[in-house]
């Protein structure tokens, strides 16, 4: 038999550690940068779809089935994102509006914190000889906070407004007919192939 020499020179990169899709770590991961809060809610009102669109009862119509009905509230949802968000947001102060312990609450709670932001550009806190950072004061306001909240029903407002957003996003989302304003593309019968 006849040897055969290969020759193994060179530089030799190491592969790169791709993350797995599917691991649970990748899913705990939260996202390093906020976006600012004026530009993203600046962005959200850009994409506000008509509410004269958003509230046509001509559209509203009992999905024929009930796969139809999981992929038009998925539809409904990616397209009136914007609109959901606002019907949430005026739910919160409708809640404001109607609880006002609620709303001098809070606004006790920001007036803490802006004169916290304000003395720690001034001064420094120092307690039992440990400088306090700013967030760790706000952490401490948020703990002081919490049993005020708490007594001024708060926790009952917070899932009052979590359970009517969810009813109302999810009825509108169930049986507004989105094929009225945008047809359906090509990929919403799978099994159908052409031959």
């Amino acid at each position: 038999m006849t040897e055969v020499k290969v020759e193994v020179t060179g530089e030799m990169e190491a592969p790169l550690d791709l993350p797995q899709k599917n691991s649970f770590h990748n899913f705990l991961k939260l996202p390093t940068q906020m976006p600012d809060p004026k530009e993203w809610i600046q962005q959200q009102r850009q994409n506000v779809r008509p509410w004269l669109v958003f509230i046509q009862t001509s559209n509203f119509k009992t999905p024929p089935s009930i796969p139809r009905l999981g992929k038009r509230i998925m539809r409904n949802i990616e397209y009136f994102q914007a609109n959901y968000l606002f019907v949430f947001l005026g739910l919160i102060i409708y809640c404001l509006i109607t609880s006002p312990l609620i709303l001098f609450a809070l606004s006790a709670t920001f007036y803490a914190g802006y004169r916290i932001n304000k003395r720690h550009t001034e001064t420094k806190t120092v307690i039992m000889g440990k400088e306090l950072t700013l967030a760790q004061q706000y952490g401490i306001l948020w703990f002081c906070s919490l049993p005020i909240y708490y007594i001024v029903g708060a926790h009952g407002a917070m899932f009052w407004v979590l359970g009517a957003s969810f009813f109302f996003i999810g009825l509108h989302a169930s049986f507004y007919n989105i094929e009225a304003i945008i047809p359906r593309s090509e990929d919403s019968f799978p099994l159908l192939e052409q031959v």
